[in-house]
């Protein structure tokens, strides 16, 4: 976005929501189909409109809508790419696949009208959070939110917390939410609280509140200091990788090796495949390095073209994972 003003309307938010979970009945601006992202704008969610250079206020019957675009930091807030489809006098939507939001943990938009007035939402709009500059100075301008951490009811990732049967609520926070309190409330089981995520590979930090007391999970050894001198539990999201070497078909033993078993030369042996050798490994998300010992020579893949030094004068091949 450019100009001074455009810092005031820079933040919305939007939570995301899946069935079968609870939902606040104010939340506004989205709803969840299927694996797709409905954005939703419905005109009377909002009274007033910010003019995008000036920042006049504008009453938002008198606007006359001609067009209404999702802008925001997954499109460079880009004021004409993501056009929404108009559905009656009052509604608008735009489809977006999931995926198309998962290399963050949260996404900021607005709405804008005919590429020029920036929608406020109404106060009692729940998913809102004050916009802010660069600098964090607060503006007259309100945001929504969404998290990329989506409840599912076969997540890859389930977090258990037993007993608390008496509870009358239960929260899962972590860095994954940006520590919300109340986003992600679990739901009650024979033996206790449960809730299942969608995750991308990494490593996270969370805890429990239940009724309002923060804790941390009884049941998980993994933890790390944080800033209030407390402990934060930590879940390491992993994903199955496949390495491929094509090629090689004389030789008699193929070794991976990297970052991710600190260069060990015997532990991962590569099966033979059709175009030549493969193995999968569980790896946790981020930067790993490695590369191949064939019948004892080291050897860089020659399919990818991502290569970095070690420090040491070795270059290694890079897999991302995410």
């Amino acid at each position: 976005m450019k100009r001074y003003f455009q810092h005031i309307v820079l933040i919305i938010c939007l939570l995301f929501a899946i069935p079968n979970f609870a939902q606040k009945k104010d939340v506004k601006g989205y709803r969840i189909d299927g694996d797709e992202i409905v954005f939703t704008f419905d005109k009377e969610d909002y009274k007033n409109a910010t003019h995008d250079e000036y920042g006049v206020l504008k009453d938002f019957e008198d606007l006359d809508i001609e067009n209404v675009v999702v802008s925001g930091n997954f499109n460079n807030w880009s004021r004409r790419s993501w056009k929404m489809k108009k559905i009656d006098e009052c509604h608008y939507e735009l489809r977006k696949n999931i995926e198309d939001f998962t290399d963050d943990f949260m996404w900021e938009f607005k709405f804008l009208i005919n590429h020029t007035y920036w929608a406020e939402p109404n106060e009692n709009i729940t998913n809102t959070t004050p916009a802010t500059n660069e600098f964090g100075g607060y503006y007259n301008s309100s945001n929504l939110k969404f998290y990329t951490a989506v409840p599912k009811e076969n997540g890859n990732t389930t977090f258990h917390l037993k007993d608390f049967q008496d509870a009358k609520k239960v929260v899962l926070s972590g860095s994954f939410t940006r520590w919300d309190e109340e986003y992600l409330q679990m739901k009650p089981t024979e033996d206790g609280w449960e809730i299942s995520l969608d995750l991308q590979p990494g490593a996270y930090q969370y805890k429990f509140i239940v009724d309002g007391n923060w804790m941390e999970d009884p049941d998980n050894k993994k933890k790390t200091l944080n800033e209030f001198g407390g402990y934060n539990s930590v879940v390491e999201v992993k994903k199955w990788v496949t390495f491929n070497l094509e090629g090689y078909p004389n030789a008699e033993e193929v070794i991976l090796t990297g970052s991710f078993n600190n260069w060990n030369e015997n532990s991962y042996q590569m099966q033979k495949s059709e175009n030549g050798w493969k193995i999968q490994l569980y790896l946790a998300g981020g930067k790993h390095h490695y590369k191949y010992i064939i019948d004892g020579d080291w050897t860089i893949d020659p399919k990818n073209p991502v290569l970095e030094y070690d420090g040491r004068g070795n270059i290694n091949c890079v897999k991302m994972v995410k």
